[in-house]
């Protein structure tokens, strides 16, 4: 495989990551016992943390591309006759 294709890999791997992190960890002012800032959404999140979820998504896609990179170059897994 190209180095386009691996990187490619990588990317949607971590954008697979980050929408799974996302929702993690957040918390409402409701819930978070704050008040409401006027004119946010109730749903809105506190602190969301998206810095460090960027910095956790970066190495957990690296870490499944790596599995990837393993599995293609070392032909762990057949998939045909």
């Amino acid at each position: 495989m190209s180095i386009t294709g691996h990187i490619v890999v990588f990317v949607v791997l971590w954008w697979l990551v980050l929408f799974t992190l996302l929702p993690v960890g957040v918390k409402t002012p409701e819930e978070a016992g704050e008040e409401r800032e006027p004119g946010t959404p109730a749903s809105a999140p506190v602190k969301p943390r998206i810095a460090f979820k960027m910095l956790l998504t970066t190495a957990i896609a690296a870490a499944l591309w790596l599995l990837y990179w393993l599995v293609v170059t070392y032909k762990l897994i057949s998939l045909g006759g």
